[in-house]
């Protein structure tokens, strides 16, 4: 079962450092990601989202790279290469990937200007070492699809782990 954490940042750079400690996790095989999304607030509280993965240019990759093999078919390989990145960024663009955009602009509703979100989409559980990695960089938990045990032994978890490394840093 996949697993959907939503933390909340004080400034998208917040957001950004945990999204990048996530791909190190991800790299080091704690956590498999499906998805992973910023959503951003402006002063006009529009949001904002920052996928993982660029849907237009996928298209147009592969979009690309079929309308280059019709090219070379009809002997005209670089209208092929056009027409065909140009057709698969439109269809890339109008296709969706990972977390649900309306989903997403809606939880993050609740943001104020200039703070962001984190949108997590895990295939598999976050242990414990990737939430005590993940609270390290601060933010506080808004949403989750787990039960409410498990989401409450996550909150609790994820603030003690930021409230003792913010204890720690005060120290030093």
């Amino acid at each position: 079962m996949s697993e959907l954490i939503v933390v909340a940042y004080d400034t998208p750079a917040n957001a950004e450092a945990a999204r990048y400690e996530l791909f190190g996790m991800a790299k080091e095989y704690l956590v498999e990601i499906a998805d992973a999304v910023i959503a951003t607030a402006d002063n006009d509280r529009n949001i904002k989202l920052d996928q993982m993965v660029n849907m237009w240019t996928v298209g147009a990759t592969g979009g690309a790279f079929w309308g280059l093999l019709a090219g070379l078919i009809f002997f005209n390989p670089l209208l092929g290469l056009a027409v065909g990145a140009g057709a698969g960024a439109i269809s890339g663009g109008l296709s969706d990937y990972g977390i649900d955009d309306d989903f997403m602009k809606d939880v993050s509703g609740a943001l104020q200007p200039g703070q962001a979100a984190l949108f997590m989409m895990m295939r598999t559980e976050a242990s414990d070492r990737v939430i005590e990695r993940l609270s390290k960089k601060g933010g506080r938990i808004l949403r989750t699809n787990l039960d409410s045990d498990a989401e409450n032994h996550l909150r609790n978890h994820f603030d003690t782990k930021h409230a003792e490394m913010s204890e720690k840093l005060s120290r030093e």
